[in-house]
């Protein structure tokens, strides 16, 4: 029996280091609250990087769990299983939807994306049809294939020859892609709100002409809504506001409301050629989290909690401006529903993660997109007076940062 102290030194002994955490451990959480091994409260509107949908310890989903968990774990893909068909059901009665693939994270839920794109082209269209077109700054998971999709180099420089046949343009530039697409192509990968590359939105016209070139070129239109989806941008998911329907749409994150669970969806047209045997995963629609998602859906996907999302975010949108006039510290406040950024002006450049330091000094946790933006992602649930509070530790953090800034300039 080990008698080793847990404490973060202990990360930095026994932990690959690819992460860089805070000096604080979270032991528990309420709602949108936590408390680390010194019993110090902290406000959290990160969700776990948009992923505790309802917040730390819902005693719904606890139920949900503990009831699963008294009858299966796991029954692997020799059979289905309840819970799994059930969330199955609510994914094609409530999105455009015909059939859906479990996996357990968005990088997953992603490559089988990709992988069935140029599976239809292959199958429809012959050898020629592989290119796949990505945008700089998005990003779409951490496998090989995932990473370099996703248009940020840093990220997938290092490790030998990249997957082949991957093409990066401007987010929102219609004109590149309309000269870059071509019948070679065999789907568009994009988000619709650029979540790790600066919480930037979607422009309407774009997605409308991504759609009708994908049309025009027999490419799949796929859509990220890992980190939008699930009632995030206050629809159930992003591209519901857009008027555009994706041809597959991967959906994790907020999906299983912290439980490990991710989604691709799709039409029956293009889910026929991922026939027996073509893809597969251990652990996928495991009854766990399809029960822990099941309950999730059906808290999230209701008009109260939906309109919620949309109220709250101008709550948030208010409080920050109201700290810029006082401080003048960004120069951009943008994103959708309970996603926001908060881009810092050129006074501030490449600072995102003193705020966030400073932060969590004040008993609040944020998130950063990027060295420019502070990013804020709560749970769908929180209340006004967290919220509130919230920005009152934010005021102080920046104005801590403001002064110390000052400082050093006179």
């Amino acid at each position: 029996m080990s008698n080793t102290q847990i404490t973060r030194s202990l990360f930095d002994q026994v932990m690959v280091p690819n992460y860089a955490p805070l000096d604080m451990i979270p032991v528990r959480g309420e709602g949108s609250r936590v408390w680390d091994q010194v019993d110090k409260e902290y406000i959290d509107l990160t969700s776990g990087i948009s992923v505790n949908a309802l917040g730390h310890a819902h005693p719904e989903l606890i139920e949900a769990l503990t009831e699963q968990a008294k009858k299966l774990w796991h029954v692997s893909n020799i059979y289905t299983n309840e819970p799994a068909l059930s969330l199955a059901q609510k994914l094609v009665d409530n999105t455009f939807a015909e059939k859906v693939f479990f996996a357990n994270s968005g990088a997953e839920a992603n490559e089988a994306a990709l992988k069935l794109a140029r599976r239809v082209a292959f199958d429809q269209y012959g050898i020629e049809k592989t290119e796949i077109i990505a945008f700089y700054q998005g990003f779409h998971g951490r496998t090989f294939f995932t990473v370099t999709a996703g248009g940020q180099a840093t990220y997938s420089d290092g490790f030998g020859p990249k997957p082949a046949d991957i093409t990066h343009l401007e987010y929102n530039d219609l004109s590149s892609l309309e000269k870059v697409i071509s019948d070679k192509t065999c789907a568009v990968i994009l988000e619709p709100l650029q979540g790790e590359g600066g919480v930037l939105p979607i422009d309407p016209v774009f997605a409308q002409g991504v759609r009708a070139l994908c049309d025009k070129h027999n490419a799949l239109m796929i859509f990220d809504e890992v980190q939008t989806g699930m009632g995030r941008t206050g629809n159930l998911f992003a591209y519901m506001e857009l008027e555009v329907v994706p041809d597959i749409l991967t959906s994790a994150k907020s999906l299983g409301a912290g439980f490990p669970i991710a989604a691709m969806l799709t039409k029956t047209d293009f889910a026929k050629h991922l026939s027996v045997g073509t893809h597969g995963t251990t652990f996928g629609g495991n009854p766990l989290a399809c029960a822990v998602a099941g309950k999730a859906f059906d808290l999230i996907n209701t008009e109260t909690m939906l309109a919620g999302v949309k109220r709250k975010e101008q709550l948030i949108r208010q409080h920050l401006q109201a700290i810029n006039d006082e401080f003048s510290v960004f120069k951009e406040i943008r994103g959708a529903g309970l996603l926001i950024g908060a881009v810092l002006n050129e006074q501030y450049q490449g600072q995102a993660k003193a705020f966030f330091l400073e932060s969590a000094q004040q008993g609040l946790l944020i998130l950063v997109a990027g060295a420019n933006v502070l990013r804020f992602a709560p749970a769908l649930n929180i209340s006004d007076d967290l919220i509130i509070q919230g920005m009152l530790k934010l005021k102080q953090a920046v104005k801590n940062i403001v002064h110390n800034n000052d400082n050093k300039n006179i």
